[in-house]
């Protein structure tokens, strides 16, 4: 038996404090009123291809370099 997002959702609420529930309602409620924000991906394929190889392999370099490292210690 498959239960629905909603079903599972009403299954939650129901043995959630009070103040929790209004905290969901106004979550969802300020959801429903948000706007999709971008650009769409159709309109971005007229860009693909337009980095070349040496730059993209620089950007590589980069990002390995500077980004794949953890500092233990930062924290």
């Amino acid at each position: 038996m498959d239960i629905t997002i909603i079903d599972e959702m009403v299954e939650q609420l129901k043995v959630m404090p009070q103040h929790l529930q209004w905290q969901v309602l106004e979550f969802v409620r300020s959801l429903a009123k948000s706007e999709i924000q971008g650009t769409p991906g159709k309109e971005l394929l007229s860009f693909a291809g337009s980095i070349s190889p040496d730059d993209l392999q620089l950007m590589r370099e980069a990002i390995e370099q500077d980004c794949e490292q953890v500092d233990l210690d930062e924290w």
